[in-house]
């Protein structure tokens, strides 16, 4: 993704200019090699239809992943398959996702943003027309593959077009905060138009509609061009062998993330097989990069202390969200609830992600990122520990407010750390943004994939305790545990004539009850462990602002640069 795309399209050659070239103003050096020049900001009609095929472009990558997520049970049935075995949908969606970006960047260089734009699209296209054919489990995970390859390119060509035609300075604020904001709109307008979908036609009216717009989303690409800058040979054949030990890497690693705690990790061997696979084919490739004279990645840049503290507060953050992704809509589907049950409360994110958005755009600027970092901390603090006091009779409605401040807390933070990324990466020289941009997306795409293998381990591991504490406090002898089996019993008094198996039924549905229950008090230790990690990633900021602002002082007052 080159989210500081500084290209202006102009279908026609510039005229001279009158002035003398030593009169001629300085044009700004291109941000990164093959970038194209800079331009004149456009028209605003102009740029409205540009941030406009920005967005449908963005809704299309973002809904095509988003339709499974929110949808995989009913999806798992025609296909005949289970949950678990349809998690693999993901797994195979995931896996090319996770690391083409690194190769498509270089690519945009090699062969021009304009064709790279282009080409993706049509392949985006033809993908989505063969869901039409899928009528199987196994059709459906090998076209589900070649989606997240098709996919891959099309959140840095949402970026690409939300940046285009603006001025050099607002696309480190208007750009980039509209663009995470477009694509952070996927899960919320999935979970209310699959039920829509899906009662008017099954599954494949969620593909037919994902073709819908990638058809839109080809034919503004081709009436609305990007520019492409010179482009630059980048690609050598040890970056081609180095990416594939990235893309085993990655992909094992995602596989092993995705369906870990559907199938657990200590009961299947080919889990910690994938995961040690994952790290050796890494390994080869970090021993390579590290020892090239022209590396794919700047690995000692990566590893240092500044990426590192960089990177790790990004990871937390995922996690944190995965309250929201994975922790709330697992909780209501855990009680029974659908998403048309939902879709209040996916009508608040909605909403609260796009003013973050607009919020995030008027005020991000490079001193005041400390400062919105430490108040999305602490919107994410108030929510999560709103939603650990939930019980079973909690419903969406009673969640508005915590997860508008969680939602409202994800539109602040990611385009601030964007910004501090970019400027660290420029500081040291062009040739480093590509280092920072698959650093940014590695945290974000694996990030979200392990906060999610995280919360639901967590939840389970809680449950199994809960389970087993209230299997021990309520005796089959105790008269109130009696009393409750014989009115759950009750219930079938007309349906079933024998009083041993009407005992038996309501012996099923109070252990269904006492199970319930321990998932709902594992749900609450889970968003109180997110509400913990919160404070402290907060408290930890706050040192390290304190900490840079006396070093600061310090440096002005024996004289020496800051």
């Amino acid at each position: 993704m080159s989210a500081v795309q500084s290209a202006e399209l102009s279908d026609e050659p510039e005229e001279k200019a009158a002035e003398t070239p030593d009169e001629q103003p300085a044009a700004p050096p291109p941000l990164y090699p093959g970038a194209p020049p800079a331009q004149p900001p456009k028209p605003l009609p102009q740029l409205l239809l540009y941030m406009f095929a920005a967005t449908v472009v963005g809704l299309t990558q973002a809904l095509g992943m988003s339709f499974i997520t929110v949808s995989i049970q009913q999806i798992a049935g025609p296909l005949k398959a289970t949950t678990a075995e349809a998690t693999w949908l993901l797994a195979a969606y995931l896996v090319p996702n996770a690391s083409l970006t690194l190769m498509l960047f270089k690519m945009r260089q090699q062969f021009g943003i304009r064709r790279f734009a282009e080409y993706s699209i049509v392949l985006y296209v033809l993908i989505s027309l063969c869901h039409l054919w899928t009528d199987s489990y196994q059709s459906a995970i090998i076209v589900r593959f070649f989606a997240g390859v098709a996919a891959a390119p099309m959140s840095s060509i949402a970026i690409l077009y939300m940046l285009e035609g603006l001025p050099r300075e607002k696309k480190f604020s208007i750009g980039i905060c509209a663009a995470m904001t477009v694509i952070s709109l996927g899960t919320p307008l999935a979970g209310l138009m699959a039920p829509v979908l899906l009662d008017h036609g099954g599954w494949q009216r969620l593909y037919i509609c994902e073709i819908g717009l990638a058809l839109i989303s080809l034919a503004l690409i081709y009436k609305l061009p990007l520019v492409s800058g010179e482009r630059v040979k980048v690609i050598s054949r040890n970056d081609l062998i180095a990416f594939g030990f990235l893309f085993v890497g990655m992909g094992a690693l995602t596989v092993a993330l995705t369906v870990g705690r559907i199938y657990w990790w200590t009961e299947k061997p080919w889990i910690g097989w994938l995961m040690i696979l994952g790290v050796a084919c890494l390994t080869i490739m970090v021993l390579m990069e590290t020892h090239r004279e022209n590396p794919l990645l700047d690995i000692r840049w990566i590893t240092s202390a500044e990426i590192i503290h960089f990177t790790g507060a990004l990871l937390i953050f995922r996690i944190i969200l995965s309250e929201q992704s994975s922790g709330a809509r697992a909780f209501f589907m855990m009680l029974g609830l659908g998403n048309e049950q939902l879709r209040g409360l996916y009508i608040v994110i909605l909403l609260a992600t796009i003013a973050a958005g607009a919020a995030c755009a008027m005020l991000l600027k490079p001193g005041r990122v400390a400062a919105m970092h430490g108040f999305a901390l602490v919107l994410l603090i108030i929510g999560t520990w709103l939603d650990s006091h939930s019980t079973s009779l909690t419903r969406p409605s009673q969640m508005y407010l915590s997860q508008t401040l969680i939602a409202f807390a994800a539109g602040l933070y990611l385009p601030p750390a964007m910004l501090v990324g970019i400027m660290a990466a420029l500081k040291r020289g062009p040739n480093y943004l590509l280092s920072f941009i698959i650093v940014f997306l590695t945290t974000q795409r694996i990030g979200g994939i392990l906060g999610s293998a995280l919360f639901g381990s967590f939840v389970t591991w809680r449950e199994q305790v809960h389970s087993a504490a209230l299997a021990q406090d309520l005796a089959a002898g105790d008269p109130l545990v009696s009393q409750r089996i014989a009115q759950l019993a009750g219930a079938y008094g007309s349906t079933i004539s024998d009083t041993v198996v009407r005992k038996a039924e309501g012996a099923v549905q109070f252990a269904s009850q006492v199970r319930q229950q321990a998932y709902v008090l594992a749900y609450n230790d889970a968003f109180r462990f997110l509400c913990l990690l919160a404070c402290v990633a907060l408290v930890v900021l706050i040192v390290d602002v304190a900490f840079e602002t006396w070093e600061h002082k310090r440096a002005a007052a024996e004289g020496l640069p800051a």
